[in-house]
């Protein structure tokens, strides 16, 4: 065969190779923004731990929740301040009362979808000596919380805490200012109980809330 008739066959193996490239690469791309977006509706920020580690004698069990044993609970920080109707608010007086406690912000798209099933739950449960308590986060502007709270009709208070100072209150291990959302049970005692940095369905916030709820 002549060289005439062998040229036009390489430049066709290379514009193949170059569809084969182009491709691969599409594919790449598609599964590493599949996996990025998987992610952020699991949470909204991840990494580290408030300060680093800690001893905070959490154990890790199923889905993701932490507990921590009766007499093995770290007590509860001070959080108290505006909240974002503009109320105050302290949470230590709510001691005596199983708290649910869940850290939020408006721009965070996990806390948008799980907003409806704490709000179900919270209307169960509130009769038996549960109060939920949200702390709004990374929302520049109170008025970006107040129509979160609208639109998904919030009936529990939340802190004001634009800047995470009230996340960096917790004992070291304890909360992770990055990980949003989160939630944390408080016993009847002012003790956290309970833990988790993740999204809850209506389900997993029961099955969390239950065995604090049955404690005497």
């Amino acid at each position: 065969m002549s060289a005439a008739h062998r040229a036009p066959l390489r430049s066709n193996d290379s514009s193949t190779a170059q569809r084969t490239n182009r491709t691969r690469s599409r594919a790449v791309l598609l599964t590493a923004g599949a996996a990025a977006a998987a992610l952020t509706l699991s949470a909204c920020g991840s990494g580290g731990t408030s300060g680093g580690g800690g001893d905070t004698n959490f154990v890790t069990g199923a889905n993701g929740v932490s507990t921590a044993a009766k007499g093995e609970r770290a007590d509860l920080p001070d959080l108290s301040g505006k909240t974002v109707d503009g109320g105050q608010l302290d949470v230590a007086d709510y001691k005596g009362k199983v708290v649910v406690l869940n850290v939020w912000g408006s721009w965070c798209p996990p806390c948008r979808a799980e907003a409806p099933n704490f709000e179900t739950v919270y209307k169960d449960v509130k009769d038996q000596g549960v109060q939920f308590v949200g702390i709004n986060t990374r929302d520049p502007k109170v008025s970006l919380a107040k129509a979160f709270e609208k639109e998904f009709d919030v009936s529990y208070p939340s802190l004001y805490d634009p800047t995470g100072k009230l996340m960096l209150r917790f004992k070291r291990g304890t909360l992770n200012p990055q990980a949003i959302p989160s939630t944390l049970i408080i016993d009847r005692d002012g003790k956290i109980a309970a833990r988790t940095l993740q999204a809850l369905s209506e389900e997993k916030l029961r099955a969390m809330l239950k065995p604090v709820l049955a404690e005497k």
